[in-house]
């Protein structure tokens, strides 16, 4: 028997263990979700199924939602999960919209309109780049986000296009302002504008009963008409940041 295998018991014990190289599984159950729902996003766009495609962006939104809350409530959040959540964002909020949009009409405009999807996806993974290395910092906000979300920008992309094939609005004017739209959401993500994160509102202390109503007549509103209530929000909140950033312009002078 050799040297090395000759050791004590108390040997063993000061013998370093091995890490566990696994990985928590019920917030990463969320996160792939949100990925496959991009991705199908994409396969519904490609072929066409332009009302399947914002149902499935929409769906890979709620699963991002829920997350990050689940790894915080469980106390299992990890640099793994975080980098695998920015990934996973990049395909749902990045290529899924910018394909969406490029499928539905701005390939009539040759190579202008894939440069402006090109341009989305590149405009997401520079906010996700950037959100990632402001973590931490002193100059992080938890009220506030710098840029419009990629979700966000997903959802007013995705809610948009929703609204505009329900009325079939696809001349070459609807076209040519949606490739503006696409490149001025964008621009929103990438900008120093702020807009509200509501990541400071505790939902474990209590709130006004106005509140919970006015929730409660938000879900009435998009089981009844999911387009255009969701177009709605989120036209509101990505004019939300500009209007704000108005306003404050206006009040220094």
């Amino acid at each position: 028997m050799s040297q090395d295998q000759c050791l004590s018991s108390d040997d063993l014990d000061n013998v370093e263990q091995p890490r566990s190289r696994g990985v928590y599984l019920l917030p990463h159950l969320f996160t792939t979700a949100a990925l496959f729902a991009g991705f199908y996003a994409v396969i519904a766009a490609m072929k066409g199924l332009f009302t399947v495609a914002p149902v499935a962006i929409f769906i890979a939104m709620l699963c991002d939602s829920l997350d990050g809350r689940v790894a915080r409530l469980t106390n299992t959040q990890s640099a793994f999960g975080a980098e695998y959540d920015s990934l996973s964002d990049l395909v749902a909020f990045g290529v899924a919209p910018a394909m969406y949009v490029y499928c539905w009409g701005l390939y009539q405009l040759g190579k202008l309109g894939w440069l402006a999807a090109f341009f989305y996806v590149a405009a997401t993974a520079l906010r996700l780049a950037r959100f990632n290395a402001q973590v931490g910092t002193p100059s992080a906000s938890k009220r506030y986000f710098q840029g419009l979300a990629c979700t966000s920008a997903a959802g007013f992309m995705a809610s948009t296009l929703w609204v505009i094939n329900l009325y079939q609005l696809d001349n070459i004017w609807f076209v040519i302002a949606m490739g503006v739209v696409t490149v001025m959401t964008a621009i929103l993500m990438v900008s120093n504008i702020l807009y509200r994160s509501f990541k400071d509102i505790d939902l474990k202390n209590k709130v006004s009963f106005f509140f919970v109503f006015i929730v409660i007549v938000l879900f009435i509103g998009i089981a009844l008409d999911p387009p255009h209530v969701l177009f709605a929000l989120a036209f509101l909140y990505a004019i939300s940041g500009p209007v704000s950033a108005l306003r404050r312009l206006f009040k220094k002078s």
